[in-house]
C-alpha cells in the first residue's frame, strides 16, 4: 500500500520549471532514496510533500487521501539539511518545545525525549545550549526531534552530515528500526554508497524531471554491462576471435572480461576450462549507483577502475 503518491507535480518559479511533471509512488515501510544533483528539484519536491510549497499542477495523496498540509503535517517528520534549531535554547527545552509543537503532551514528550536521549547517549546534554553543539551533535539532536512524535512519513535530508562513523551507524540502525516498525522514510543524499546500503527503492531527478525510478537491485541490473571478474591459476589466457568474450582489464588478481552479445557466462567458463585453466573465482560486476548517477546526469560513460591488459 502506498503511503505517499505524487501525481504529475509541477512547480514554477518565474520562467524556471523547478519540478516538471514528476510522479512517485512510495510504499508504506519503504526506505526511498530521492537522488539528484544540486538544483535538480529535490528540495522543491520535499517542500511540496511537507506542505511548505503548493504545487502549481498535479496532486499529492497521503495515506490514501488528498494531502491536507494542515491536518497531515503532524504525521510527517522532516529533518532538513540546514540546522533548524534555536541556538540560544537549552537542548532539553528545544526537544520539549518541538515535541509539543507536534502535538505531544508535556508528559508524553518528556518520556519520549528521555528514551531517545538515553539511546543516543545524550543524557548529559539536557542543559547545554544548542549553539555549543558540534555539527555532528546537532545532527543527532535534529534526528531525535524529527522522529519523537512517531510520524508515519520521515524525510531525512543528508542525515549523516558531520557524523563520525560510530554515530553514522547509530543513525543508520535507527532508520532500519523505524522502517521495520512501519514508518516510511524518504532519504535524500549525495552519498551513493549510503543509498546502496540503506535504500530499497530510488528515484533520480535532474533538471526538474524524473529520469530513473525503481528498486536498487533492478536499477543495477538494468544498467549492467556484461562485465565479469574471473580469477585464474595464471594471468595469461589466449583469447581468439572465437572467444565468447573480450578482455577489458585487470583488478587485483583477476581478469575483467566483457561477454559478447548473444553469449552466456556458461560459454565463458567452458572456453576457459577448455584451455586447461583452473578457475578459482567468477563474479558478475554490477555498476555502482554512483556510476549510474554520473552516466545519467552527465551523459558520460561509467568510470571503471580497471588496469589495462598488458600485451
Amino acid at each position: 500500500m502506498a503511503l505517499l503518491e505524487l501525481q504529475n507535480l509541477k512547480k514554477y518559479f518565474a520562467t524556471q520549471k523547478a519540478v516538471d511533471d514528476i510522479s512517485l509512488h512510495v510504499e508504506q515501510g519503504q526506505i526511498f532514496g530521492l537522488l539528484g544533483p544540486n538544483g535538480a528539484g529535490k528540495t522543491t519536491l520535499i517542500r511540496m510533500i511537507t506542505g511548505i510549497f503548493y504545487p502549481d499542477e498535479g496532486s499529492i495523496l497521503f495515506d490514501g487521501k488528498k494531502f491536507d498540509p494542515i491536518k497531515d503535517v503532524g504525521k510527517i517528520g522532516y529533518m532538513p539539511e540546514e540546522r533548524g534549531l534555536y541556538k540560544k535554547m537549552k537542548i532539553g527545552e528545544q526537544a520539549m518545545y518541538l515535541a509539543q509543537l507536534k502535538g505531544l503532551s508535556h508528559s508524553e514528550a518528556q518520556s519520549k525525549i528521555k528514551k531517545w536521549f538515553a539511546r543516543f547517549e545524550m543524557d548529559s546534554w539536557w542543559n547545554k545550549k544548542v549553539e555549543d553543539l558540534s555539527k555532528g551533535m546537532g545532527q543527532k539532536l535534529q534526528f531525535v526531534t524529527t522522529v519523537l512524535h512517531e510520524p508515519k512519513l520521515i524525510i531525512l535530508d543528508e542525515p549523516f552530515s558531520g557524523l563520525d562513523p560510530v554515530n553514522s551507524n547509530l543513525i543508520k540502525d535507527e532508520i532500519f528500526n523505524l522502517s521495520r516498525n512501519g514508518a516510511t522514510i524518504i532519504f535524500s543524499t549525495h552519498r551513493m554508497e549510503q543509498v546502496e546500503e540503506i535504500c530499497n527503492h530510488i528515484a533520480l531527478v535532474n533538471k526538474g524531471q524524473k529520469i530513473l525510478d525503481g528498486t536498487v537491485k533492478q536499477v543495477k541490473q538494468d544498467y549492467k554491462e556484461n562485465l565479469y571478474s574471473i580469477g585464474l591459476n595464471r594471468s595469461l589466457i589466449e583469447v581468439s576471435e572465437l572467444a565468447p568474450f573480450t578482455l577489458a582489464g585487470t583488478r587485483e588478481d583477476s581478469l575483467i572480461i566483457k561477454i559478447k552479445d548473444g553469449h552466456t557466462p556458461n560459454e565463458v567458463l567452458r572456453f576457459v576450462l577448455d584451455q586447461g585453466l583452473s578457475i578459482h573465482a567468477f563474479n558478475e560486476i554490477l555498476p555502482s549507483l554512483n556510476d549510474i548517477f554520473i552516466k545519467l546526469v552527465e551523459g558520460t560513460p561509467t568510470a571503471r577502475q580497471f588496469q589495462p591488459v598488458q600485451a
